[in-house]
């Protein structure tokens, strides 16, 4: 049974894989360079997510304006696992934090926040439990870049080729292309500060 809240990913031994949308202006150089660069933001928030199904519900399959080239960054599991401990939740949870108040204060200096929003099946609709968003500020996001990024791929075309399976009524096929996500670990007191249940 899949948790409420837990992290699915695909991701090796020192590797995991988070998606982004973004324009031409700024995927074609960061495919081209291999990191983020201009024009890229450095100075605002940006937000990195391992659901590929949760990514194709907020780009409508890439058919956003701006969010028509899809991204596939694979980064160094040391630099999400970092993101995951700086973390603050977006809301004052209160089985993670003593009072509003204390959130408040965390939340204020925050390096990484992290949202949690209902998972989407491949067809769109609202499954019964979340996947994680973690934004990255503007005071972590040059490590983001210049430290943790290995590679960056264009996994446009395999977006279109989905869409167009789907259109045709070919969810069967479509949902052989997706990438392969399965639990991601993370140590118990990290765990706790983001709403995952123990996963020893």
């Amino acid at each position: 049974m899949t948790a409420h809240y837990e992290i699915r990913a695909d991701y090796d031994a020192q590797s995991i894989v988070i998606y982004q949308a973004y324009s031409a202006a700024i995927a074609l150089p960061a495919l081209k360079e291999k990191r983020f660069v201009t024009p890229f933001s450095f100075n605002r928030m940006t937000w990195i997510k391992p659901s590929f199904l949760w990514l194709m519900e907020r780009s409508n399959w890439g058919q956003k304006s701006d969010q028509n080239y899809i991204l596939s960054v694979r980064i160094k599991r040391s630099g999400w696992d970092e993101a995951l401990s700086l973390a603050v939740l977006t809301y004052p949870e209160k089985s993670v934090y003593k009072n509003a108040e204390v959130w408040k204060a965390e939340f204020d200096k925050a390096l990484v926040i992290i949202q949690w929003d209902p998972e989407r099946s491949i067809r769109g609709t609202h499954l019964p439990y979340d996947s994680i968003q973690v934004g990255l500020t503007r005071h972590i996001i040059q490590r983001y870049v210049d430290e943790w990024i290995i590679d960056i791929q264009d996994y446009t075309p395999l977006v279109k080729k989905l869409s167009a399976l789907l259109k045709a009524g070919d969810t069967d096929k479509a949902k052989k292309l997706l990438p392969k996500e399965r639990v991601y670990p993370v140590n118990d007191d990290i765990g706790k500060r983001i709403l995952l249940s123990s996963q020893r």
